[in-house]
C-alpha cells in the first residue's frame, strides 16, 4: 500500500513445505490467482536484509530476533496462508513477477499483487503487463491468451494507494478508485472467471499512519465512500463475488482483542510492532524487551503483522468454507428418511409370510440409533454423527393378500462437520402410510413418508486468529417421499427359507428452509432455501430362514442408482452486505448406494415378537450405519 519509491526490504517465500501448508481438505478450486497491492504481494522484490535469495513480503519477520540481518524470512502473508490451506502449493501461491524467483529458475507464481499498486496499476496487471520495477512482464490475461480460468479461484485488493499517494481527496475520487477496483473484477468476469473474492477496503482512518491525526475522519469517511460505491458495482457484476468485510472485521478485533489473541492492554491503532511510520509499541514493539508481533494488528504504519495476516485469512477461509458443511444439511434429512424406511422393511422382512390373521391388527414399537459418516469431497466436508430414534405404527390385514399400516417415527441427529468440528442438530418427525401386497409368490409395497424438520442448532465453527471463531443460528423444513418395491420368491410354499429378487424405486424431496446466522459480525451469514432430490432405481435380494418355528433370520442386499447426483450448491450473503449475495458449491451425492441389511425375530408367545436389525449404506464418499430393536404385538 506505500510507494514503490518507500518500499523497504521485506522477505520472499518461506521454505516451501511451510508456504503450501497443504493438507486434506475440499478445494472445489483449479487454481488461486490473486492480483492487489502489498497487502498481498507474496514476494515481487528482493529482501535486500533477509537471507540470501529472499523475496520481501509487508508484514514482520518470522522471529525470534525480527530485525533485518537476523537470517529470518518474512512471515506468509494472508493469500499464501489461505492458497496453502486450500491445498495450493509454495510455486501456485509465489509472486507472478519476481526477479528473484525468475533468476533461480523458479516458475512464475499466480500471485499478481505489487506492493505500491494503485487500481489503476491493478487492473493494467490484468489487461497489460505486470511491473515492479525489478521485472516486466505480459499481464494476466495476456499470458493466459485473454482467457480467465472459470474453475479458478481470484482474490482481489485495492485502493489504499490511491489515498496514501493523494490521488484521492473528495468522495468523486474515492469513487473513481473504486470503480476502477470494480473494472478489474468486470474485466476478470468477462474473461471467463466465475468466484472472485474481493476486499472492502480497510477503514484507513483507524491504521497507524492516520489514527489520531486531524486527517482521521475524513480519511475514514472516504474510505466509507469508496466500500459504497465498490460494493454497488460488484452487485451489478454477473460473478460469484465474495466480499470480504476488512473494515468490520477490524473493528470487531480493536473492540475485543482478547477473542483474536491480540494484546488487551494496548493501543491496537496507534502503535505497530516494527515503528516504520508509526509509533513502536512499547511493550511488544521489536526492540521491546519481549518483542511478539501476534500481540499486535500492524507491523508498520498500514500493514498488518503475522497476527493480522492469519486472521484475514481465516476470515476468508471461514466464507468459502461455509457451503461445503451447510450442504450437509440435506443429506441429514435424507439419511434420516433413509432410516425411517429401513425400520419399516425390516419389520416388513421378518413379517414375510407371516402375516397377522385377517381383520386383525399388528402393533410395532421400536427403537434404534444409527451413525453418518461423510467423507472430504472437493467441495464438500469431512462429517460424521450420531442419532437415536423411536417409531410407532400398527398394520391391519384386510384380506389374504393386502395389509396397510401407519407408522410415525421421532429421530434426532447430531452431525460435527469440517476441520473445526462444527456442530449440527436435527429433530425429525415423520409419518408414513404404507400397503402391502402378498400372494402365489409375487409381492409388493408402496409407502408414503411426510416430515418435519427442526433444526434447533446450527453451529458453524471456524479458526479465527489464534482462537476459534462460531456463528449459530436455526431453521425448519419439510420433506416427502415416496418409495416402492415388487418381489418373486423363488422358495417354494411352505420352505422354511424364502429368497426373493426384488425391483425398487424411490423418490424424496427434501427442502431445508433458508436463515440468517444470529449475529451482525463480518463472519455472519445468511442462506438461501436448499431443496435436494433423490430418484433411485434398485435391484436387490431378500432372503429369510426359520431356524425354528419360534426363531427367524432374515437378510437383504440392494443396489441403488441415483439420477439426482448434481452437485449441491447454496446462495448466501454476509448479514453485514446483504445486497451482495453469492452461490458456492458444497456436497456432491454419489451416483450409486449399497445397501445390506441383517435381522433377526423371535417369537415371545403366539401374539407378541421381538426382533433386532443392522442395517449398513455405503457408497464411494458416505456410510451410514443403523442398529433397531423392537416388538410387534398382535390384537
Amino acid at each position: 500500500m506505500i510507494k514503490q519509491t518507500l518500499l523497504v526490504p521485506l522477505a520472499g517465500c518461506l521454505l516451501a513445505a511451510a508456504c503450501a501448508q497443504a493438507i486434506a481438505a475440499p478445494n472445489p478450486y483449479s487454481n488461486f490467482v490473486v492480483f492487489g497491492d502489498s497487502l498481498n504481494d507474496a514476494g515481487q522484490f528482493t529482501d535486500t536484509g533477509g537471507p540470501a535469495g529472499a523475496t520481501q513480503r509487508f508484514t514482520n519477520r518470522t522471529g525470534p530476533v525480527y530485525l533485518d540481518g537476523s537470517g529470518e524470512f518474512r512471515s506468509l502473508n494472508s493469500t499464501q496462508l489461505l492458497g496453502g490451506r486450500l491445498g495450493f502449493s509454495a510455486d501456485q501461491t509465489a509472486a507472478s513477477t519476481s526477479a528473484v524467483r525468475a533468476n533461480q529458475g523458479l516458475v512464475d507464481g499466480n500471485n499478481w499483487a505489487v506492493g505500491g499498486y494503485r487500481t489503476d496499476q491493478i487492473l493494467d496487471s490484468i489487461t497489460t503487463e505486470s511491473a515492479t520495477g525489478e521485472r516486466t512482464r505480459p499481464g494476466y490475461l495476456p499470458t493466459n491468451n485473454f482467457r480467465a480460468d472459470p474453475n479458478a479461484l481470484y482474490y482481489i485488493s485495492g485502493g489504499g494507494n490511491d489515498f496514501l499517494q493523494g490521488r484521492v481527496l473528495n468522495t468523486a475520487q474515492a469513487n473513481t478508485a473504486a470503480n476502477q477496483l470494480a473494472d478489474s473484477v468486470q474485466t476478470l468476469q468477462t474473461a471467463g472467471a466465475k468466484y472472485i473474492v474481493v476486499w472492502l477496503l480497510p477503514d484507513l482512518g483507524l491504521t497507524p499512519a492516520v489514527n489520531g491525526t486531524p486527517l482521521q475522519a475524513s480519511i475514514s469517511q472516504l474510505s466509507t465512500d469508496f466500500n459504497q460505491q465498490l460494493v454497488t458495482r460488484l452487485a451489478g457484476i454477473n460473478a460469484e463475488i465474495i466480499p470480504l468485510n476488512i473494515p468490520l472485521l477490524l473493528q470487531e478485533s480493536f473492540a475485543d482483542p482478547a477473542r483474536f489473541g491480540l494484546a488487551t492492554d494496548q493501543n491496537l491503532t496507534a502503535t505497530c510492532f516494527s515503528g516504520s511510520g508509526c509509533t513502536q509499541n512499547a511493550v511488544y514493539g521489536i526492540n521491546s524487551a519481549t518483542p511478539d508481533p501476534s500481540k499486535l494488528i500492524y507491523n508498520d504504519s498500514v500493514h498488518p503483522t503475522e497476527a493480522g495476516q492469519k486472521l484475514i485469512a481465516d476470515y476468508a477461509y471461514s466464507l468459502l468454507s461455509a457451503p461445503w458443511e451447510l450442504t450437509l444439511l440435506p443429506e441429514m434429512a435424507h439419511a434420516t428418511l433413509r432410516a425411517h424406511q429401513d425400520e419399516l422393511r425390516s419389520q416388513w422382512q421378518s413379517d414375510w409370510e407371516n402375516w397377522q390373521a385377517v381383520g386383525q391388527w399388528r402393533a410395532i414399537v421400536a427403537g434404534g440409533g444409527q451413525h453418518l459418516d461423510f467423507d472430504s469431497q472437493s467441495s464438500g466436508a469431512s462429517a460424521d454423527g450420531s442419532g437415536y430414534n423411536l417409531n410407532i405404527g400398527g398394520s391391519y390385514r384386510l384380506n389374504e393378500a393386502w395389509r396397510v399400516g401407519v407408522a410415525a417415527g421421532f429421530y434426532r441427529q447430531n452431525l460435527d462437520a469440517g476441520s473445526n468440528d462444527s456442530d449440527y442438530k436435527l429433530n425429525s418427525y415423520l409419518a408414513t402410510a404404507f400397503a402391502q401386497f402378498q400372494q402365489n409368490r409375487w409381492w409388493a409395497d408402496a409407502a408414503l413418508t411426510g416430515g418435519k424438520l427442526d433444526y434447533d442448532n446450527l453451529e458453524r465453527k471456524f479458526d479465527m486468529g489464534a482462537g476459534e471463531g462460531g456463528e449459530k443460528g436455526d431453521t425448519d423444513g419439510h420433506l416427502w417421499a415416496f418409495s416402492t418395491r415388487l418381489g418373486y420368491d423363488i422358495a417354494q410354499p411352505g420352505s422354511e427359507w424364502h429368497l426373493s429378487p426384488f425391483i425398487s424405486a424411490d423418490y424424496a424431496e427434501v427442502e431445508v428452509d433458508g436463515y440468517s446466522e444470529n449475529s451482525t459480525r463480518s463472519t455472519a451469514l445468511t442462506f438461501d432455501d436448499q431443496t435436494r432430490d433423490s430418484k433411485r432405481l434398485g435391484v436387490g435380494l431378500q432372503g429369510k430362514y426359520n431356524f425354528t418355528r419360534q426363531t427367524q433370520v432374515f437378510g437383504e442386499y440392494a443396489y441403488e442408482r441415483e439420477y439426482e447426483d448434481d452437485v449441491q450448491k447454496v446462495n448466501m450473503a454476509l448479514n453485514s452486505l446483504p445486497a451482495n449475495d453469492f452461490t458456492l458449491e458444497g456436497y456432491t451425492p454419489q451416483s450409486h448406494l449399497n445397501r445390506v441389511s441383517l435381522g433377526v425375530s423371535h417369537k415371545l408367545s403366539a401374539d407378541l415378537a421381538l426382533r433386532g436389525g443392522y442395517t449398513f449404506r455405503k457408497d464411494d464418499d458416505f456410510t451410514q450405519q443403523g442398529i433397531s430393536v423392537g416388538v410387534a404385538l398382535d390384537f
